[in-house]
């Protein structure tokens, strides 16, 4: 058991010697690789740096012309918002006043339409009664003239032979 546990102290002292290389090994890797780590964000630093001064000046310039530009466009939109109200309010006055208008023009060619009719009518009762009336005593007189001569003429087409024609005459 003696040998037993000296080989067993020697591999454990193999395995914490070759444990010590192992580790310090990835130590030396592992401040090599933060070394160069270092150095990339150096470089880094060294290129962004001017980049974010630049990017900061060019902020600080545009910063009021973005403002100056905004207040404009508020402006502007105020504006024709104005004006198209503006519009709207003189279309509708405007199709108020046509409207009106229309109505107006329909109502007077409504009267002068209805005055037309009247006129007519009243020219027809006082132009044809007295041409029927003259019609009539023409008639009479012609009738009258037969009877004294004794000439009758033939009925006319669609009188009765019966019916005088001058009968058809009167109303």
């Amino acid at each position: 058991m003696q040998t037993w546990l000296a080989i067993f102290v020697i591999v454990a002292c193999v395995a914490i010697v070759m444990q010590t290389i192992v580790i310090a090994a990835m130590y030396f890797m592992v401040s090599r690789q933060a070394r160069r780590f270092q150095q990339i964000a150096e470089e880094f630093q060294a290129r962004v740096t001017p980049m974010l001064g630049r990017i900061q000046m060019l902020i600080e310039d545009t910063q009021p012309k973005i403002s100056s530009v905004m207040s404009d466009a508020v402006e502007i939109t105020h504006l024709a918002r104005t004006q198209v109200q503006r519009v709207d309010r003189v279309m509708v006055e405007a199709i108020d006043r046509l409207r009106m208008q229309l109505v107006h023009a329909d109502q007077i060619l409504t009267g002068a339409l209805e005055t037309i009719e009247d006129t007519g009518s009243k020219l027809r009762k006082t132009l044809w009664a007295p041409v029927q009336s003259a019609t009539a005593v023409v008639r009479g007189v012609q009738v009258g003239l037969e009877f004294f001569r004794g000439t009758r003429r033939p009925p006319r087409h669609g009188e009765s032979p019966t019916e005088q024609p001058d009968e058809s005459l009167f109303i």
